[in-house]
């Protein structure tokens, strides 16, 4: 009864009761909010290369997020601190999972005035900043990472009338720190830095509707990345000198109708084999990715919707061609199209071909959840599996990694204020980590976690 009663309360709770911003009586021109998340994951069979047993996660992140608006100018701060326990000696313990007390974003933005057309509307941002673009598979601020990442430099957003809009930045990788396993098993404090060495820079535009009633609902895409690396002092670099043009035509699901994506994106340029000084050579670099869907959401109160999926990146063909022919994943995101992340995470989107289906349902505002099923093969043989770091350079264990089952639900105990989510997935192993010479020693793995969110 008192368990039931406290659930009643809980839900039945304002949002308003629970924003620091509300509760500080702040004036209209100074927002302060910030949100705290517990989650815990555990993992039963390692496919990581070489490990073994089962692991688990205690991951904590906090965010705390101030914003000043003046006229036509916005000031913004916000400040992250992650930090993760309860992990084994042979945990994959990365700067995505640890990165206490540091700062996140501090950004000027200004509004321009409309010199052309009037109903143009120009922002552009100065300074440390996160964002995401289109899909987010090209550049998006990681949603289930424990520790995020940002970048430093300028960016603009141009929106007209119609809904068309234009996207472009020039800015520098916020490298995370510390990046030491011993450091960030202690979750030691250090400040993060620009990785000045690097440059990331990007234009997206998106076009509403240009075929109007013919096919409502249809929005296309045309973008071009770019990222430029070179070597600076105790910074060794890949010497990446990359260009990638893309599109994406995609129409918005709706109820009784079918909806679909096709994201394709062609890189090319130069890299080195390796970061070290000494190696001189330059790799020429011809890659590509893609990824299609197709679905239907029925018309019905659970807003269900299913769709097949179909994702492709290349891998490299013969790594002694003198080519590099990997689409390396780097700023994007990967965990809506291929499955959970955190300490589980077995596809990731580079020398990957995965195909499968969907099935997504949302009934109110309150509760949703999806479900994937992937079967995945690796794109080439004698490239790596580089979600779990296992490679056959003879290329005689085969392609396929296996199939995956995964998914998430999620619901809002106070709408705006508390939200509970918990979701796992399960690899079931192919021929490559079975047969492949550095192997984990489990060929299925099992996944699971829990967390709380809550927003202040």
């Amino acid at each position: 009864m008192l368990a039931a009663g406290l659930v009643a309360a809980a839900t039945s709770a304002r949002a308003d009761a629970w924003l620091l911003g509300e509760a500080l009586g702040l004036p209209d021109w100074l927002t302060v909010a910030g949100e705290s998340r517990l989650r815990f994951e555990t993992l039963d069979g390692q496919f990581r290369a070489g490990g073994r047993g089962g692991d688990q996660q205690l991951a904590l992140r906090t965010l705390l997020y101030a914003e000043v608006a003046r006229g036509s100018a916005t000031f913004a701060f916000e400040v992250q601190d992650a930090r993760a326990w309860r992990h084994d000696a042979g945990s994959p313990l990365t700067t995505g999972m640890v990165n206490p007390v540091d700062v996140l974003q501090a950004w000027a933005r200004f509004r321009l005035p409309a010199q052309i057309d009037p109903a143009l509307s120009t922002e552009v941002w100065l300074g440390r900043q996160t964002f995401s673009i289109g899909s987010g598979r090209q550049v998006e601020r990681f949603e289930f990472a424990n520790a995020l990442s940002g970048f430093t430099g300028l960016r603009f957003r141009a929106v007209g009338a119609a809904g068309h809009e234009l996207h472009g930045f020039y800015t520098t990788p916020v490298a995370r720190r510390p990046d030491h396993r011993a450091e960030l098993a202690d979750n030691a404090a250090e400040a993060d830095r620009e990785a000045w060495g690097r440059r990331f820079w990007g234009l997206h535009y998106r076009h509403a509707e240009p075929l109007g009633t013919r096919l409502p609902r249809l929005w296309t895409e045309a973008f071009v990345y770019g990222l430029t690396e070179s070597d600076r002092a105790g910074e060794p670099t890949l010497e990446r000198r990359y260009v990638t043009p893309g599109i994406r035509v995609f129409r918005v699901p709706q109820a009784g109708a079918w909806d679909f994506e096709l994201e394709s994106a062609w890189r090319t340029g130069s890299r080195r084999a390796s970061a070290d000084p000494a190696d001189r050579e330059d790799l020429d670099v011809s890659a590509w990715m893609l990824f299609a869907g197709l679905g239907w959401t029925f018309d019905v109160a659970a807003r269900v919707r299913l769709a097949l999926e179909y994702s492709h990146t290349t891998g490299d063909r013969d790594p002694d061609d003198g080519n590099y022919d990997q689409y390396e994943y780097s700023f994007g995101g990967r965990r809506t199209d291929l499955g959970n992340t955190g300490i589980f995470g077995p596809l990731l989107p580079a020398n990957l071909r995965a195909a499968g289906l969907r099935v997504e349902f949302r009934p109110d505002t309150r509760l949703d959840g999806r479900v994937i099923w992937k079967r995945a093969w690796l794109d080439e043989a004698r490239d790596a599996w580089v979600g779990a770091g296992v490679r056959d350079p003879a290329g005689a264990s085969g392609r396929s990694i296996g199939r995956l089952v995964d998914g998430r639900v999620r619901y809002w105990v106070v709408p705006g204020a508390l939200r509970a989510e918990a979701g796992g997935g399960v690899l079931r192993g192919g021929r490559f980590p079975r047969e492949a010479p550095n192997a984990a020693a489990a060929e299925d793995s099992r996944y699971g976690y829990l967390q709380v969110t809550v927003y202040f």
